[in-house]
């Protein structure tokens, strides 16, 4: 697939919708599941940018919609949590991913026992799926993964294994970042638009994938393989990109 890192990205359009990923991609990743919160200059980006592109800016994340809401507390934003299991529409009204019938129980108990035997392993508990950091314990991160890919495995195909930088998750199978940017281009105020997707872990691949379907910008930040057609450094460079106005771009 032909790549476009050779130009500049172009810089923000108002008839464009967006779709950002947080942890590494807004904001930088940190040792903890819980992470940093949302300083004041990202803030006003974001309410900047909201306001250009008529509210058509969503979150898409890993965190749960709470969670999101604690980091970006000024603004009640449309989101996807949960990877897609969870969505807050342009409307506010929330929408949840069927769960399966026998939950995840089972597993909840064994992974909060294995936290309690090694030191450096962080359960995180979003309600709908379970996440087992690592970033604490990179040695664990083997073990992690086997463990997490055994319980997923006993609870046959309505459940799959979704990885990222130094975690692993189980989840509810049938949604990913990328069904949630066309469930929300259905929708007004993203109807219509261009989409733009940024992110930077293996989750948001998925994104970039249905982004190039729409025939979108895709972008990716930092290294490493990627269906993206853009990429930016890192999340100083992303902010510094949002930052500008479109007579600033490169020719």
């Amino acid at each position: 697939m032909t790549r476009r890192r050779a130009r500049a990205l172009p810089a923000p359009r108002p008839e464009w919708a967006y779709f950002f990923d947080i942890d590494g991609t807004l904001v930088e990743l940190e040792d903890s599941a819980a992470g940093t919160g949302a300083d004041a200059d990202l803030q006003r980006l974001i309410a900047e940018l909201s306001g250009a592109a008529g509210g058509a800016i969503a979150l898409i994340s890993g965190r749960s919609i709470a969670d999101i809401d604690r980091l970006v507390r000024d603004h009640r934003l449309p989101v996807a949590g949960q990877h897609g299991l969870e969505r807050r529409d342009a409307a506010g009204r929330i929408s949840r991913h069927a769960v399966p019938a026998q939950g995840l129980d089972g597993a909840r108990s064994q992974l909060a026992a294995a936290v309690a035997r090694h030191h450096g392993l962080v359960l995180e508990d979003k309600g709908l799926s379970l996440a087992l950091h690592y970033r604490r314990a990179p040695r664990l991160g083997g073990y992690a993964h086997r463990l997490i890919r055994s319980l997923a495995a006993r609870m046959g195909s309505q459940y799959c294994v979704q990885t990222g930088k130094r975690i692993v998750e189980m989840k509810p199978a049938g949604k990913d970042k990328g069904v949630a940017v066309l469930e929300f281009m259905q929708e007004d105020p993203f109807r219509g638009r261009t989409p733009v997707f940024v992110g930077d872990d293996i989750t948001d691949e998925y994104g970039f994938a249905t982004v190039n379907r729409l025939h979108g910008h895709s972008v990716k930040v930092g290294p490493g393989r990627t269906a993206a057609h853009w990429r930016l450094r890192d999340v100083g460079a992303v902010r510094a990109w949002l930052a500008q106005r479109p007579e600033e771009a490169a020719p």
